[in-house]
């Protein structure tokens, strides 16, 4: 089995772990890349082992919207394991990586056989339900700015870099909003020294300062993920 830096395969027992390992291959994940189409057969499980992955959801008005995000932490497409073999969202790959991937019908039957296994995939959309449901009332409720510390800091833990290479159309589309608030925002953050922008990327600066600026959902959704899969 390649080198695994992955959270959710972590938590496993050697054992369990074993039953994957002769299946699991290493892949880049790169930016633009859909790992999973709402509505669409899911073929691959995904474990990201660095990167970030978009969790979105697209409207008929030919908007989307992103109610989460997965990176070495998780994994996309996990439900197979419980027999749904339908994207309930798509899954767009933001921060290019490397993943550990799985035939979804393979990792099905490995579930199926193995308790513990299940036991983590229900853990886990534990983790990500939370995760939408905050993220969705911060969305309706939170001001931009706030909403845009929040996500600067949620990307850095789960890419590990202080670097972002996103733009500001691309975080309009993501939080909702229109290009111009972003930009105003980041131009406030830029002037207290949080952050600088550049081209194609965002870097944090302040940490401490944007700690400051962002909701609570931030610090929720991280105490709500260590909860349910406590670092080893």
């Amino acid at each position: 089995m390649p080198s695994n830096r992955n959270r959710l395969l972590a938590s496993l027992k050697a054992d369990e772990l074993s039953l994957l390992s002769n299946y699991l291959r290493e892949v880049p994940i790169t930016q633009g890349e859909l790992l999973e189409e709402r509505g669409e057969r899911v073929d691959l499980v995904h474990f990201p082992q660095s990167g970030m992955v978009s969790l979105v959801v697209e409207m008929p008005e030919d908007r989307a919207v992103e109610v989460g995000t997965v990176g070495s932490e998780g994994a996309i497409g996990l439900t197979v394991g419980l027999g749904s073999r339908v994207g309930s969202v798509s899954a767009l790959v933001q921060v290019s990586g490397t993943s550990l991937c799985i035939p979804a019908q393979r990792f099905r039957s490995i579930a199926n056989q193995n308790q513990h296994l299940t036991d983590l995939i229900v853990k886990y959309q534990e983790i990500q339900l939370g995760q939408i449901q905050q993220t969705a009332a911060c969305n309706a409720l939170h001001d931009v700015g706030s909403r845009l510390s929040r996500w600067l800091l949620q990307t850095s833990d789960k890419t590990g870099e202080d670097k972002i290479p996103f733009t500001q159309e691309f975080l309009s589309k993501m939080l909702g909003v229109r290009r111009g608030t972003v930009s105003a925002v980041a131009t406030r953050f830029e002037a207290a020294e949080l952050i600088h922008t550049g081209r194609g990327q965002i870097q944090i600066i302040d940490r401490d300062g944007l700690k400051k600026e962002a909701c609570s959902c931030y610090q929720f959704v991280a105490r709500h993920v260590d909860r349910l899969l406590p670092r080893k």
